[in-house]
């Protein structure tokens, strides 16, 4: 059958086609870029977020405000995964990426309103972003990423973010000492590094904890507090008196036949409790119950025993100790123990947490967040988790780039020139991308106080004059210069990824031309 296709939907289907539905999807990715853009940079504003039920979130940390507002809009949540990607792959420049994504769909509609079609659009797109991956790895430093480096790099994350009391540079110390501590002779072993929050402190009490923190408390008051060069033993044990899958009722008819019963049950329990002591762990983890005898019976022997951890802290325990998980007490020998320099049990208002710290074969590190309430806490949170992202990302690759919106002056810069050998309408579409990385310095430009446009055209004579140039935040003061020359850095794969992920997002929108949608 020739002639018009015929579509059979049913009588509630919406469809929208065209020109409207270019614009309806291109103003929804642009309204979601905008509502982040005013938290970029050191001067960024924070965003107050609340849910149905009245919860607070205040944050400018971009992947989050995007992951806690309500968005339905199919285009809208594109921009969304953008900033997801960007945040699982880096760790960080999210804002940068939903900004970027935002300001190329702006671009593209304008180019679809002087009749360029979103086909070429498309393909300029594409190749504005290999000329751009190109720029950033012109701009990677020469200097060997080392300690001082990651400091930067962490810092530069963490500047303008919540930190509570703590400054962004004695954060980054702690940060560039947990990754040291999970770096391998292969890579970075990211995910040994575990961030805990505790609200009732002074974030100044921020600390790193060599080995994991958990949630738990002694089964038994009279157990020791602390355990130091402990042997510890990490069971899936119920220890106490065995019950059945069925229910059972006994018959005693004399008192013999219930004290037979009851020192039968007792003669249970400690066996349970003797095995346990003689074995020579001086600290048992058990994913299961501890009966109140054998707790007792343990805490005489001096034995530290935390029950009903969850099996991901059992998890994180086998990997800091080297301990082996014992699933039947007759099988626990001293060659499943694990070691620790010192296992504790601390109180903290009404929360007990056990810390491990230390070990041999230690492979896992806390840091150990403290903060006065939970919004203090859970921004700090946020910061340092971007931060270990991108020094972990930073001393992986061992490229990093200048920030201040120096690398995207850079990229812009040479998609123009590259652009001038490029032909047809194709080369408006390049030079549209170009316009669009203006984003960047033009909104930290706008979020230190300066005016944009100023500020992007002193930034564009200063890089075609020295080569490298951003927009420096010093307290109150905003300056013009190098990057480098002030420890602001970012890794290149942040730069990188958010180019790709941004390309990819705004491309994928552009060539919507039809939209069906079902009631």
């Amino acid at each position: 059958m020739g002639g018009q296709p015929m579509f059979i939907m049913s009588e509630d289907s919406q469809r929208t086609q065209g020109r409207d539905a270019q614009s309806s999807n291109i103003m929804a990715g642009k309204a979601v870029a905008e509502s982040v853009r005013t938290t970029l940079g050191p001067r960024g504003m924070d965003k107050m977020l609340v849910d149905s039920s009245g919860e607070v979130v205040i944050t400018n940390d971009g992947a989050t405000i995007l992951n806690e507002m309500d968005i339905e809009h199919p285009a809208a949540q594109m921009i969304v995964e953008v900033a997801d990607s960007q945040e699982e792959e880096v760790g960080d420049g999210t804002t940068t990426a939903a900004v970027i994504a935002g300001n190329l769909l702006g671009e593209a509609e304008d180019l679809i309103e002087q009749d360029v079609h979103a086909t070429t659009i498309v393909e300029g797109y594409h190749e504005a972003s290999e000329i751009a991956l190109e720029a950033i790895s012109e701009q990677v430093s020469e200097e060997v990423v080392d300690d001082e480096v990651l400091k930067q790099v962490a810092e530069s994350s963490m500047t303008g973010k919540g930190t509570g009391g703590l400054t962004a540079e004695s954060l980054a110390e702690t940060v560039v000492e947990a990754i040291r501590h999970v770096e391998l002779e292969d890579g970075v072993a990211r995910d040994n590094v575990t961030v805990h929050t505790q609200i009732g402190a002074s974030s100044n009490a921020t600390e790193l904890v060599p080995g994991i923190v958990i949630d738990e408390e002694p089964a038994h008051d009279g157990m020791p507090g602390e355990v130091e060069d402990a042997s510890l033993a990490v069971l899936d044990v119920e220890l106490g008196v065995r019950t059945g899958e069925i229910d059972a009722e006994y018959s005693i008819d004399s008192i013999d036949q219930l004290n037979t019963a009851i020192d039968a049950e007792e003669s249970e329990v400690r066996g349970y409790a003797e095995t346990v002591a003689e074995s020579g762990a001086d600290v048992v983890f058990t994913t299961e119950d501890v009966d109140d005898r054998v707790a007792s019976y343990l805490a005489s022997e001096g034995v530290l025993v935390f029950e009903g951890i969850g099996d991901s802290d059992a998890k994180d325990i086998v990997s800091a100790t080297g301990a082996t998980r014992v699933g039947a007490l007759d099988d626990l020998e001293e060659t499943d123990f694990g070691q620790a320099d010192r296992i504790s049990a601390e109180n903290y208002g009404d929360d007990d947490l056990a810390f491990v710290e230390g070990g041999a074969a230690a492979e896992t590190v806390t840091v150990f967040v403290r903060g006065g309430t939970e919004h203090v806490v859970d921004e700090l949170e946020r910061a340092i988790g971007d931060a270990l992202d991108v020094v972990a990302t930073a001393l992986a690759s061992g490229e990093v780039v200048p920030g201040a919106g120096a690398t995207e002056i850079a990229i812009a810069d040479k998609i123009r020139e590259e652009a001038a050998g490029i032909e047809g309408r194709k080369q408006l579409a390049v030079n549209a991308f170009a316009d669009a990385l203006d984003i960047v310095p033009r909104t930290l430009a706008a979020n230190t106080g300066r005016d944009p446009i100023d500020a992007l055209v002193d930034l564009r004579s200063a890089h075609d004059s020295t080569g490298r140039a951003g927009l420096i935040t010093s307290g109150e003061e905003v300056t013009i210069d190098d990057p480098f020359d002030y420890g602001v850095i970012d890794p290149a794969d942040v730069k990188r990824e958010a180019i790709e992920s941004a390309t990819e997002a705004a491309t994928m929108i552009a060539r919507i031309d039809d939209v069906i949608a079902a009631e």
